[in-house]
């Protein structure tokens, strides 16, 4: 019997990881990782991120589900190229399935590259596809109480995105408590409270995406 301790499938992933990241780096593209919960509003929040970023820039996303192909068929709406990656069962994205999903956008030139995670708090915390930005998304009918339910997701992230802040007022969610929270476990992450159905918020975090992708161009550049 031959057993494979979950470090080294980590660290295969990692080393994955790391040439995908700077395969992306080549082609200046800015890779984001979108994690949330199942119905947090992952795939309504980019649609109303693309009504916002300039038209000079060109986006694509790869979707992740466990089947079908219902998210992806929305961004094809849109114009936006995207590719679908069905895990079939598997409650997270990883290198290899980034890599392969890439490869059908390579005679295109990607600014943003959105990759939207399988819905989940738990698995897609712990495997790195290669991005540069990792977003968080938390919607206000979750509840409050998931920061410190599901700490490592949230460690691990560059941004929280509170979504359907629009339903603040009809439910029992504190986001001071929220705050103090992320400032425990994730101080230098930024928060956003926003609302895909009144566009609360939605420009703020296009620009925050357009400063980041500046700031890699010029990390690149110099």
């Amino acid at each position: 019997m031959k057993i494979v301790a979950a470090k080294q499938i980590l660290k295969a992933n990692d080393q994955l990881a790391d040439k995908k990241r700077a395969e992306f780096d080549a082609q200046h593209t800015l890779a984001i990782n979108v994690m949330g919960s199942p119905g947090a509003g992952k795939t309504t929040l980019l649609e109303a991120i693309f009504r916002e970023i300039p038209d000079s820039l060109q986006p694509a996303v790869i979707e992740g589900d466990l089947a079908e192909a219902i998210d992806a068929e929305r961004i094809q709406q849109l114009g936006i190229p995207v590719v679908q990656i069905n895990t079939e069962g598997a409650c997270h994205l990883d290198a290899n399935m980034i890599a392969a999903a890439d490869e059908q956008f390579s005679d295109r030139d990607i600014d943003l590259l959105f990759i939207e995670n399988v819905g989940n708090l738990v698995c897609t915390a712990g495997f790195d596809l290669g991005e540069h930005v990792r977003v968080v998304l938390l919607s206000v009918s979750e509840g409050d109480d998931k920061i410190v339910k599901y700490p490592t997701i949230f460690q691990r992230c560059d941004a929280l995105i509170v979504t359907k802040s629009d339903l603040q007022p009809h439910m029992d969610f504190n986001f001071s408590r929220v705050q103090a929270d992320m400032q425990r476990l994730a101080p230098k992450a930024d928060i956003f409270q926003v609302s895909a159905r009144t566009g609360q918020g939605i420009l703020d975090v296009a620009c925050w995406i357009g400063e980041h992708l500046e700031s890699r161009h010029m990390s690149l550049s110099s």
